[in-house]
């Protein structure tokens, strides 16, 4: 019997591969638009935007893109020992390229089953999740409150579902229109 995996399944999976990793403080999800970009958050930030559900024959897909990013520094904050960039005027070229690793470790974790069952994800022997497409990643930078930069991109998670009809929760089923 196929141990069909929820939206529910799909989120939290994704909230713990961002919760263990130890250079993601804070994990959120929602709409892009839920983002909080306040200065009380703490960085850097990881966001799931669930984007939408693919069905299949068996199987689902379930579409998110993942946001990681964080606070970029201006030149008025920073001591001379402190210059990293080319330029001088902030570490954000520091910024993108921690962040990028982040999201390459995220995509790891997700394509390599063992590595979800020693974290506790999910068991070797139970369906899991893959990212199942070539993955691209999207710089960004943003200027709210405060300056962000990071990375986007988006994950399928393809999961085995038997689309099970005995157990739906209706009065009565007799298979045919009206």
């Amino acid at each position: 019997m196929i141990n069909n995996k929820t939206y529910n399944n799909a989120i939290n999976t994704l909230k713990n591969l961002g919760r263990i990793h130890k250079q993601i403080t804070t994990v959120s999800t929602g709409d892009i638009y839920d983002i909080d970009l306040s200065k009380n958050t703490l960085f850097p930030l990881m966001h799931i935007n669930p984007i939408n559900v693919d069905a299949g024959e068996s199987f689902l897909k379930y579409n998110f893109q993942i946001f990681v990013m964080d606070l970029v520094s201006q030149d008025a904050n920073w001591k001379a020992t402190n210059f990293q960039s080319a330029t001088f005027l902030s570490n954000e070229q520091e910024v993108l390229s921690t962040n990028l690793q982040v999201c390459i470790d995220l995509v790891a974790m997700l394509t390599n089953a063992s590595a979800q069952s020693e974290q506790g994800v999910n068991d070797i022997n139970m369906p899991v999740y893959f990212d199942v497409a070539t993955t691209s990643f999207e710089p960004f930078t943003e200027r709210f409150d405060n300056l962000l930069t990071g990375w986007v991109f988006q994950v399928s998670l393809e999961v085995m579902n038997d689309f099970q009809s005995c157990n739906i929760p209706i009065e009565t089923y007799n298979g045919q229109g009206e």
